[in-house]
């Protein structure tokens, strides 16, 4: 009996391995049938637009080169293009219907910048986070092991790739703590999230901290003001979330590959169309509140000012305003608390 199993088992194994053998070569064929064109009457094999051999399935599919293409084969100058999520959004999240949304980076973002040779083009507008300069990182507690601090929407957590970008809390930190040892920050919020991080001014600080956030012990309240209509008062959000690929850094919901991100969460006021909630993350991915607020499955709708998961505004509505966790040195429950500036 175990033999036939084995027997079967390694069958299913090969078979797999052929069919995605199969799948590539029949992709490969459909792409090589792709001619792209570009508003100098050029053309050129889809495949040699991608710096791999294999582009993504639906590569050139989608609206904007479709648009193009028409145009260009009926002798039309295309004057502006724009491209929207229109209906519903994906499985995975991550789109906002009436949203503007750039090219897939690894898809027809490969694509349109040849179709477009020939016409007049604006170049692409990176996100630039705002000058930071004037924005005060208030000290809220500190002692010889560890230091609170309340962070400025607009201000990085940790120095950005683009090494023009240098300011952040963690500089900030290190200038102020000159004799602090080790990492310092435990946690990190986002560009745009204002509120509470605590750094440990040692090594072993921060060993204490890092395992009481990695145990699920310590406590985070987030306040948020909803784009939406909440339905409920109270509730749990259990959405697993990766990366999407396809449009760094945006996550999206993948109950496949994703990691598991708990959420719970507290109505505190409705006003209009929004709802002030409170938010009380008890895992730690990238942009869990905002993916978990977002997704049709969490609370139906964007947090106000989130330009990644729903419409921009003058900042994004979410604060992390109450931290607690025991003291590394002490082993007393300490909690601290700064309320949101909207």
């Amino acid at each position: 009996m175990e033999r036939s199993l084995a027997r079967l088992e390694r069958r299913l194994r090969a078979h797999d391995r052929l069919r995605r053998i199969v799948c590539v070569r029949l992709m490969r064929r459909i792409h090589d049938t792709y001619l792209v064109p570009n508003a100098r009457g050029e053309h050129r094999p889809l495949r040699a637009l991608f710096a791999s051999p294999d582009p993504l399935h639906g590569a050139g599919d989608c609206a904007g080169p479709k648009l193009l293409a028409h145009a260009f084969r009926n002798g039309l100058r295309p004057l502006a293009l724009a491209e929207f999520w229109w209906g519903s959004p994906p499985l995975g999240g991550g789109r906002v219907s009436g949203a503007f949304y750039p090219a897939c980076r690894r898809k027809c973002g490969a694509v349109l910048p040849f179709m477009l040779e020939g016409l007049r083009v604006s170049p692409p507008r990176a996100f630039t986070p705002p000058p930071s300069e004037g924005a005060q990182l208030a000290v809220v507690f500190e002692d010889p092991w560890l230091v609170v601090v309340e962070k400025p929407c607009g201000l990085l957590s940790v120095p950005a790739r683009d090494r023009s970008l240098t300011d952040s809390v963690l500089a900030r930190l290190r200038a102020r703590y000159p004799q602090a040892t080790g990492p310092l920050l435990v946690h990190r919020l986002d560009l745009d999230t204002s509120g509470l991080l605590v750094a440990a001014l040692d090594a072993r600080t921060h060993a204490g901290l890092q395992c009481q956030f990695a145990g699920r012990e310590v406590r985070k309240r987030y306040v948020a003001w909803i784009d939406g209509q909440v339905r409920g008062e109270r509730g749990r959000i259990d959405l697993a979330l990766r990366v999407d690929l396809d449009d760094r850094p945006r996550q999206i919901h993948d109950p496949v590959h994703g990691k598991r991100a708990l959420t719970e969460w507290q109505v505190l006021e409705r006003r209009g169309a929004r709802t002030r909630v409170a938010l009380f993350p008890l895992t730690g991915r990238t942009h869990q509140l905002r993916v978990h607020a977002a997704h049709p499955l969490g609370l139906g709708a964007p947090i106000v000012g989130d330009r990644l998961y729903g419409n921009p505004d003058t900042r994004l509505q979410l604060h992390a305003e109450a931290l607690s966790f025991r003291h590394p040195e002490t082993g007393v429950l300490v909690s601290f608390e700064r309320p949101a500036p909207f």
